[in-house]
Order: C-alpha cells, then structure tokens, then sequence
C-alpha cells in the first residue's frame, strides 16, 4: 500500500519550506516515527517523520527545493520489505548493462551496507551525513551489526574529497606561473540561503532600517560572581542538578533593571508605545543551523536554578535542532553572549520588534584600579543596543549601569536593592 509523505503544517504564517537533508535514500527500509528527512522554515529545522513502517518508495523533492505546506514530497510503501529497494536497483543495473552476467566477478571496493536491511545510522554519523549532504545508503557501514558510523561518514567524504580534478582549460601565460598544487585547491561551492538564514538577514536588516541603533558599553567586576559561583558550584549542583551558570546573574540583574527602566522592555507599535509588565527574555544560542533566540517566559519567576536549568536544555535542543516554534516567539528583550566565542567587545543589533539588546562578552584578567591600587580583576565589557526613537541615553545608560551594579555586588540581587 503506498502512502504519501507531505509537508505538514510548521507553524502560524509558514506557508513554504526548503528540503533539507534526506535522512533516508530511496529503497531504504524505515520504521514508523523515524525521522526521513529534514524540513527548514525561517524559524527552525524539524525532522519529518516517517508515518508507517516501510520502504521509501520515491524521493519527489531533492534537498534545496522550495516547497508549499501540504505538497508531496515522497511516497512510502507500506510494509514492503527493505530488498524490495534493493531488488529494484539490480534490476535497474541490469537493464543498463545486460553483458555483466557474462564477465567475470570483479574485485571492488565494498558497497553500501544495502542487502537484507539498511545500515542503522548512529546519531553522529547522521549528523555528519546531513552536513556532507549524503544519504546513508551512499556510504559503506563497517560498524558492528552493520552500523554506520561517524567515522565511515568522514572517510567517505575523504574519498570524494581525493579524485582527480577534471582537466583544467589552458590559462594565459601569466598563469603558468601558479604552481599546478595551488591551482587544484581552488574549488567554489554555491548553495542555497536556508530559510532560517533568509529570515535572520531580513530582520536584522529591518532593524538598522527601521530603529535608530545606538549602543552603550561598560565594563563588570567579575569577581564577586566568580567568588560565588566558586563556593556553591557543587552543592548547587547537587541540589538541582543543574550547573551554576553566569547566565542566571545576568538574567535576574536584567529582569530587576527592566523592572526600574519600563521602556526598556517597552515596543513602539504604530504611533504607539507599548509597555509591558511581563518579561520574557530571549537567550541567544548557537544551533546547528545557525543561531537561534528561544525565549524564557515569565523570567521574573524562576529561580536560578529553573533559568540554568532552561537554558542547558535550548542548548542541548537547539545542537539538535529541537527548538520548537513557539519557544522561538515573543521576546520582550534579549541576551546574547558572545564571550562563550571569545569575543572581548560587540554591537550587538537588536531583534525587531523588541527595542533594546544585551550583550555579554568574554571574562579576562586585566589590570584596574581598585582603592588607588592596580590590582587583577576578572573583568567582562558588557553593551546594550537600543533604539533611540524610544529610549534616551540617560535611561540606557543608567540601566546599564544598574546591572553592573547587582553583578558586582550579588548579595543585592536577594534583597531587592
């Protein structure tokens, strides 16, 4: 029985999405609820599963094409064994060239794991399958039990990587001079902008278009922090099985500050200016599709042990691109920490239509005076972006300023001070 796979609805206001990798090759044996294949909207990468056990009959789109929701994309036949696909494409083989029965047996090189059943695919190895741009079929397994590894993924790749360039056309004479080496190594590559990254420059965009930007800097004394985080690492983590963070400091300093600082928090809506007493706060994480802004709700609620707890958690999702859409919508303001990159300072633009951003950068040992004396403090510039058309330098900087104050001196933090 065959059984169509179509794109299913990914979200309010997502009409189209771009195939991404297919997880699975055509005549690949696949079970109920595992993943086929990867589908990208403007928001986030999601894995479409497959919806009966089977074989992947047809592949009707190639990774990159632009589809509608609710287009067919590929065609499962229910309950047919995975040497149906196999069957086909020796039959295949056979009409292209008829004579090969006749010659002898030749040795080869082993070919993909295709016989009685697909090769499993290892996490790993599926990951690297989708950032090659391959399917599991197209890659000998020699893992046990015939599963694929990460490891056969890249020696494959390594394989490909090491034909033979096709002949180079002639070149002037001033080109005789590049060494033959050199001129080899010089390949270009052209995809597609995924949806997601389309997304992110169009927003981004908008927002030096649209908001006056100007951004604010100052500089925190870790130490005090440091010094916490230090003595209660452990039983923090023993308690609530969590780490103890920096990001929880910051989270809490700025949902305090936002508190003092209303617009802020605030958006310009039309000719209106819209204040919030809410204060979901956007905490910018690196995915495997590129950076993604999940948002902590009702921040001024948690604990410090419920915000390092969320925040682990979006960044073990979004590595796996398991960020749902609706924790990507609705921030009021937003975090980024470049520092977990090494990055000593950054402007940090804002995401539209929230009207300020924070960001936070790398900690290192510098050399400042403290009481008349140079001493060695861990320190950490910090920036706030913010529009202009809504927020004057005063309340910018003083709000700035605020959260330097409370990470320097924690103890505030618990005294409402």
């Amino acid at each position: 029985m065959s059984v169509e796979l179509r794109v299913p609805e990914v979200g309010e206001s997502i009409t189209e999405v771009q195939i991404g990798a297919w997880l699975k090759s055509e005549g690949d044996r696949v079970e109920r609820d595992e993943a086929l294949v990867e589908i990208e909207s403007d928001k986030a990468t999601l894995e479409l599963p497959a919806p009966v056990a089977g074989t992947l009959s047809k592949v009707l789109r190639k990774r990159g094409d632009i589809v509608k929701v609710g287009d067919l994309i590929a065609e499962l036949t229910e309950g047919a064994a995975a040497g149906n696909g196999t069957k086909a494409t020796s039959k295949t083989r056979e009409t292209t060239k008829p004579a090969a029965a006749a010659e002898p047996a030749a040795p080869a090189a082993p070919a993909p794991a295709r016989g009685g059943a697909a090769p499993r695919v290892m996490p790993a190895a599926q990951r690297a399958l989708a950032d090659a741009g391959l399917a599991a079929g197209e890659v000998h397994a020699t893992g046990p039990g015939g599963r694929l590894l990460k490891e056969d993924v890249l020696a494959h790749v390594a394989t490909m990587g090491s034909k033979p360039a096709a002949p180079a056309p002639p070149r002037p004479s001033i080109a005789a001079s590049v060494p033959p080496a050199a001129a080899e190594g010089r390949v270009e590559e052209a995809v597609p902008m995924s949806p997601m990254r389309v997304r992110i420059a169009e927003r981004l965009k908008d927002a030096q278009n649209t908001a006056a930007l100007l951004t604010t800097v100052n500089e925190i004394d870790m130490s005090a922090v440091v010094a916490l985080r230090e003595e209660l690492k452990e039983p923090f983590q023993e308690r609530y099985g969590v780490k103890l963070g920096f990001m929880s400091f910051f989270v809490k300093a700025t949902v305090d500050a936002l508190m003092r600082y209303p617009q802020v928090n605030a958006e310009i809506r039309d000719r209106q200016i819209v204040y919030k007493n809410y204060y979901d706060i956007g905490i910018a994480v690196g995915g495997g599709k590129g950076l993604l802004v999940p948002v902590l709700r009702n921040a001024e609620r948690l604990s410090f042990a419920e915000i390092e707890a969320a925040i682990s958690d979006f960044g073990a999702r979004a590595q796996q691109n398991k960020i749902n859409l609706d924790e990507l919508q609705g921030g009021t303001f937003t975090i980024s920490n470049g520092g977990v990159y090494g990055s000593l300072l950054s402007t940090p633009i804002i995401n539209p239509p929230q009207s300020a951003i924070l960001g936070l950068h790398a900690i290192h040992k510098r050399p400042v005076a403290v009481n008349d004396q140079v001493v060695i403090r861990p320190m950490m510039y910090v920036a706030v972006t913010y529009d202009h058309r809504l927020i004057d330098g005063r309340e910018s900087v003083t709000f700035l300023k605020h959260i330097k104050d409370l990470i320097e001196r924690p103890t505030r933090m618990l005294l409402g001070l």
